[in-house]
């Protein structure tokens, strides 16, 4: 027999859903660094060639490419962007909590 599963609409910020204390700025971390990595990516750059170009230790680039953000702020990969020769436009949108679902917790979301 299958066992039925529940779906839950996302957030569209997974570290929302997964109940992490700054879900935006990690989510915001998350996609700068997939930028970076595409603009790699596009211009065929390895790590070296990138430290080269951007002047950021190729352990860094490493860094990024393996998701590990922890050592890195918004205004780092930015930075790095903009080494790259990209430019970050940011559009901000303020909007109130609304108050979680009280049946719907990260646990269960997880264990489903």
């Amino acid at each position: 027999m299958k066992e039925k599963l529940d779906v839950v609409r996302g957030s569209g910020n997974v570290f929302r859903d997964l109940g992490c204390e700054n879900a935006d700025i990690e989510q915001l971390k998350a996609i700068l660094a997939a930028e970076i990595i595409k603009a790699l990516d596009r211009e065929k750059l390895s790590v070296r060639a990138a430290h080269s170009r951007a002047g950021v230790a190729a352990a860094d680039f490493s860094r990024i490419r393996n998701a590990d953000l922890g050592r890195f702020t918004v205004d780092r990969l930015m930075s790095i962007l903009n080494r790259l020769g990209l430019r970050v436009d940011v559009k901000v949108r303020v909007r109130r909590v609304e108050a979680p679902d009280p049946r719907v917790s990260a646990e269960s979301l997880i264990r489903s």
